[in-house]
């Protein structure tokens, strides 16, 4: 059975980062090895949480691991805490990455435009160089910008769909030139419909689905899982994407008729069937 790394926070509430992760790379025949960055009460959208950071434990899981010589065919990568849990993943790859092992990156840094609370410009440099280390990476359309040094502001004033969606298949070029062989960026929205283009070895693979609802906590995360559970199955990337994109439209369409509240995420358990 193929197996996977999974580095990313844990959350008590809200369908997101490890939550949603394990499920989806179970039932795609993928064993998920949990490593939390952080373990929260609840996700950061609600208007209240706790949270645990993980950076004093990770050696400890680095040094055990180590003693078992376990072996990961991925790794996957999600939510850090700061520049020292940076060094601490640049430790785990340096530990447990071989040459048959790949490594997808979601360099979570920001959204609309804008860092997260707390993210510096120096911990964005941190995670972009980790992100060019990666054989694929997930950003959403802000980490896109950030890692490329695009404006976001000026590339969203845009003339029209094909034109909006080339100049970002054009940051996915330049995100992989000395950089991973693939990347996806996700979530692109423009008047009814949200698209995720993926860049593979040159080659761009556009897939646009119909806008379902609003922004929900946990759909990147899902995507990147249903990724990595298609690379260990063999598929290219743009193949997994697109049946990230199928699930994660079934499972929005019952999350809008249903009324879920966007923290809790997206219901996606009665579509894992999708997966299998």
């Amino acid at each position: 059975m193929k197996r996977v790394a999974l580095i990313n926070d844990l959350s008590g509430l809200g369908r997101c980062s490890l939550t949603a992760s394990l499920p989806v790379l179970s039932v795609m025949g993928v064993q998920p090895v949990a490593l939390p960055t952080a373990v929260l009460t609840n996700q950061t959208g609600y208007p209240s949480f706790s949270v645990s950071d993980y950076r004093p434990v990770i050696a400890d899981y680095i040094r055990e691991w180590k003693r078992t010589d376990i072996t990961f065919d991925g790794i996957s990568t999600g939510f850090l805490t700061g520049e020292e849990q940076v060094g601490q993943i640049e430790e785990f790859l340096s530990a447990f990455r071989t040459e048959k092992t790949f490594l997808l990156v979601d360099p979570i840094m920001g959204d609309n435009g804008e860092r997260y609370p707390g993210f510096s410009a120096s911990l964005c440099d941190r995670i972009g160089s980790l992100a060019r280390s990666a054989t694929g990476i997930t950003p959403n359309l802000t980490e896109a910008c950030l890692l490329s040094g695009t404006d976001y502001m000026a590339l969203t004033a845009h003339s029209s769909e094909e034109d909006y969606l080339d100049r970002v298949a054009e940051i996915g070029h330049r995100l992989c030139v000395d950089g991973p062989r693939f990347a996806v960026i996700t979530g692109i929205g423009w008047r009814d419909t949200v698209a995720d283009i993926t860049v593979d070895n040159g080659t761009v693979t556009a897939n646009v689905k119909p806008r379902v609802g609003g922004s929900y906590s946990g759909t990147g995360d899902l995507l990147a899982a249903v990724l990595c559970g298609g690379l260990c199955r063999g598929m290219q990337p743009s193949e997994a994407v697109l049946l990230a994109s199928d699930f994660l439209h079934a499972a929005l369409v019952d999350t809008v008729s249903a009324g879920t509240d966007r923290n809790d995420g997206v219901l996606f358990e009665p579509h894992l069937s999708m997966l299998l």
